[in-house]
């Protein structure tokens, strides 16, 4: 009797409860709307976005790029290059691209940094630079928990990611062959595409876009900024603007 006593509080134990706490991976935060990798479209667009920069000089030759082929993008700026290259920023605006906030300092954003403080000192730069707000949010190396979430949201922006089969790590030269391979062997509608237009030492970064972006406009891809490719999202309500 006794053992099966201990049997039954032990399946009683094992059960799910309606109050147990859901794994908060990004199937819960994409459900939530919290943060976003891709967007569910069957529009052929794909958004293509720049981290770390602004750069005096690869910036610029990606801006004229980017006119060429008549793609638009989204820069992730860093508040400390935003505050060493503001003519750089002001042009990137005027070109009718967007702007997002990728922290003052580049700074992993853990219990030990001030993230408010990386946020909005970014925040303050770009308007004071630009007499622009950002929408859009990007942890730097993508890293994210409860707490950045939360406070993402408070201050106002949603966090963007990246499609995980096209970060082209182009970060660490690994070849212009590599870049182009990692982006045209897996673009697919509602992709967002990361890239960098500020790393240290020489960039493979323009050399991969001069071959990607006229393939990608062969295929009939319209190259958007990431806000306007939330608006394909079919599982957005509204637009956003």
């Amino acid at each position: 009797m006794r053992i099966f006593l201990i049997l039954c509080i032990c399946l009683f134990l094992m059960q799910p409860t309606a109050s147990a706490t859901p794994k908060k991976d990004r199937a819960y935060y994409e459900t939530r709307g919290e943060i976003v990798w891709e967007v569910n479209t069957d529009e052929k667009v794909i958004a293509l976005t720049f981290d770390d920069g602004p750069h005096p000089e690869y910036t610029a030759q990606i801006l004229e790029l980017l006119r060429q082929y008549e793609a638009k993008a989204t820069f992730f700026v860093v508040g400390n290059k935003v505050k060493l290259y503001p003519d750089v920023l002001n042009q990137t605006i005027r070109e009718g691209h967007e702007i997002a906030n990728h922290t003052y300092s580049h700074a992993y954003l853990s219990k030990k940094n001030n993230i408010k403080k990386e946020i909005n000192q970014t925040e303050e730069l770009i308007y004071d630079t630009t007499g622009k707000r950002c929408l859009l949010f990007r942890p730097p190396g993508g890293f994210y928990n409860e707490r950045l979430v939360a406070t993402v949201r408070a201050e106002g922006y949603k966090m963007i990611m990246w499609s995980w089969q096209l970060d082209t790590k182009d970060w660490s030269t690994p070849g212009v062959n590599k870049i182009v391979k990692s982006v045209l062997k897996n673009a697919k509608n509602g992709n967002i595409v990361l890239f960098h237009d500020y790393i240290e030492g020489p960039t493979q970064t323009i050399a991969a876009l001069k071959i990607i972006l006229p393939e990608l406009k062969s295929r009939g891809y319209q190259l958007v900024t990431v806000s306007q490719l939330l608006n394909y999202n079919k599982a957005l309500p509204a637009k956003i603007h």
